[in-house]
């Protein structure tokens, strides 16, 4: 069953965290994406992490439903399924749900996880992420901890955020906020450290500059030593087991050396979501550009449906997804450390 069980997955995190390289987490919208990423990750012999965004399962209900929770319930429920003609681990996790979507997308989600768990299934996702970083320190903390005790009466990981990622997610606009607060401080992660331990296992999203979307390189400053630097102050109160499972988010763009000096500051995940859209798309528009004649009826013509069935242009963006998935896996130096079959 490559869909990790709860011990399976945080057994790749500790993996990852003793071996100094993270797993890709690639945000999924369709049967397409799920293909291209389960094969990635096979072709690497890399664990890996596929993850359904708030938008994501609103996409995949269908257009006239748009239910997030429901989208991402048959989104989790296709992975478990395809997943078991591989031979790797996944982890099926969800990404940043803001205070307000709580209630029609986490607690929906944690209670069909609990209902598969009362009938002796596996989880359905291993992992939610609550990005509470909107709200004051204070509040973030308190529902963060509110929503750990409920993830882990099910054996799921909470991911939280403490610091502001820039740019533009799924609607969700934090391009205008405070430079200040794109940079979390080694105070708010000891604080982070101090007010979850001991109730349940997270990870943190730690913020050091970092911005969703694509941008060139040198147009962001990112710090990854603040990373560093809050580790030390985290370990060096409660010692060297007390160090965070961290996650680099808006990682888009960022030089090799910077994603790879994160891994040894401990970071286990690193979302990626431009890209692999962008490596989908690409190969989807060189179709079209180069088949304009058969796509379109044209001037009365019948068009090639050898050329517009969407079997066609679709295997072309899997294959382009597939390919930029692999090279996050040896980015990231998780190809070839897949413990499936060890655990």
């Amino acid at each position: 069953m490559p869909v990790a069980t709860p011990a399976q997955y945080a057994a790749m995190l500790d993996a990852a965290q003793k071996g100094s390289y993270a797993y890709p987490a690639i945000n999924i919208t369709s049967i397409t994406t799920i293909n291209g990423a389960l094969k990635a990750f096979a072709d690497a012999k890399s664990d890996g992490i596929i993850q359904v965004s708030t938008g994501g399962g609103q996409f995949a209900s269908g257009m006239s439903i748009k239910d997030m929770a429901l989208g991402a319930i048959v989104l989790a429920e296709a992975t478990h399924r395809l997943a078991e003609k591989y031979n790797i681990l996944v982890g099926l996790h969800t990404d940043h749900c803001q205070p307000g979507k709580v209630d029609t997308f986490l607690k929906p989600l944690i209670a069909e996880t609990a209902k598969r768990r009362a009938a002796g299934l596996n989880n359905l996702f291993n992992s939610h992420m609550l990005d509470a970083s909107e709200l004051p320190l204070e509040e973030n903390i308190r529902l963060s901890k509110d929503l750990l005790k409920l993830c882990a009466e099910n054996e799921i990981i909470l991911e939280v955020e403490a610091g502001v990622v820039g740019g533009e997610e799924d609607g969700h606009d934090t391009s205008g906020v405070s430079a200040d607060k794109l940079y979390t401080s080694p105070e708010e992660m000891l604080e982070v450290y101090e007010s979850l331990k001991g109730i349940g296992r997270y990870m943190f999203a730690a913020t050091f500059g970092n911005v969703h979307g694509a941008y060139k390189p040198g147009a962001v400053k990112l710090k990854p030593t603040i990373l560093r630097d809050g580790q030390a102050v985290v370990t060096a109160k409660y010692g060297p087991t007390a160090e965070m499972d961290l996650v680099f988010h808006g990682g888009s763009g960022t030089p090799l050396e910077e994603i790879r000096e994160t891994l040894d500051y401990g970071v286990v995940k690193m979302n990626i979501d431009t890209d692999t859209q962008y490596a989908f798309t690409r190969p989807i528009a060189e179709h079209m550009f180069r088949h304009f004649d058969g796509v379109l009826k044209i001037d009365g013509e019948i068009g090639d449906k050898k050329i517009y069935d969407p079997r066609v242009y679709l295997k072309k963006g899997e294959e382009g997804l597939c390919k930029r998935l692999y090279q996050a896996c040896l980015d990231l130096r998780s190809d070839g450390k897949t413990i499936f079959g060890n655990v």
